[in-house]
Parts: structure tokens; C-alpha cells; sequence
């Protein structure tokens, strides 16, 4: 039981890591990179995307598992200290997890709106014969 329980734990720091990343994302102490790879680890793991589709088993699956949460660890290991310990103080006293499931959304979104345009003008462009 003290596996599955400390698993459990685990996942709980790591949505608070999240949302520490997305209010540290405007500080601008925070390196470039650590926002860049913290904005495409993010995108990532909403995007309906993959770099191995989630069809083939176990394998499809296996890429969310490992490159997500490799992309968190490495973005917050960019993160000066300071940083990092001010916004996770800020994260807990607001509690609220909201506004970064809206950011998301939108990226979603603009994803998606850009894929359709990008599809509707390659058919536009494609030779008839």
C-alpha cells in the first residue's frame, strides 16, 4: 500500500508543479527556455497529438507517461530558486487551479482552428486532374 500511496502523492505535487509553472510563466526571472519548454510540455500533453499514437498499445500510452512529466522536471529545474519557492507560496494560498485549465484550453482551440485552416487552404490548393 505505501507504493500506490506515495504514487498518489507524486501526482499531487506534480498538478501543483504545473500550476507553479503557469504563475511563474509571467515572472520575468524566469529563463526563456524554462518557459518554452514549460508552454510545450503543456501543449503537449493536451494536444490530440502524439509522438506515438495512443492506438498502439501500451506504447501509445508510454510516451505520455515518460515525456510529460520528464518536460515538468527539466522546466522546473530551470527555474531560479527564489522563483520557484515565491509562486509555489502563491499557488498554495490561491488553491485555485482555473486559470491555467483555460489557458490550455485556448492553446486547444487555437490549435485546432489553425489545423482546420491549414487543411481547408492545402484542399483549396490541390491540383484537379
Amino acid at each position: 500500500m505505501g507504493k500506490i500511496r506515495r504514487m498518489f502523492i507524486r501526482f499531487k505535487d506534480f498538478k501543483s508543479d504545473i500550476y507553479v509553472l503557469f504563475l511563474a510563466y509571467r515572472d520575468p526571472r524566469m529563463p526563456r527556455q524554462a518557459k518554452l519548454l514549460a508552454v510545450l510540455t503543456v501543449v503537449y500533453a493536451f494536444s490530440p497529438l502524439d509522438i506515438i499514437s495512443d492506438f498502439i498499445p501500451l506504447l501509445g500510452f508510454l510516451d505520455d507517461l515518460v515525456l510529460i512529466p520528464l518536460g515538468m522536471r527539466l522546466a522546473m529545474g530551470m527555474v531560479p530558486p527564489a522563483v520557484l519557492q515565491e509562486y509555489r507560496f502563491k499557488a498554495q494560498l490561491r488553491g485555485q487551479k482555473k486559470p491555467a485549465i483555460r489557458l490550455i484550453t485556448g492553446l486547444i482551440i487555437l490549435f485546432l482552428i489553425m489545423a482546420v485552416i491549414m487543411s481547408i487552404y492545402s484542399l483549396t490548393l490541390a491540383p484537379t486532374f
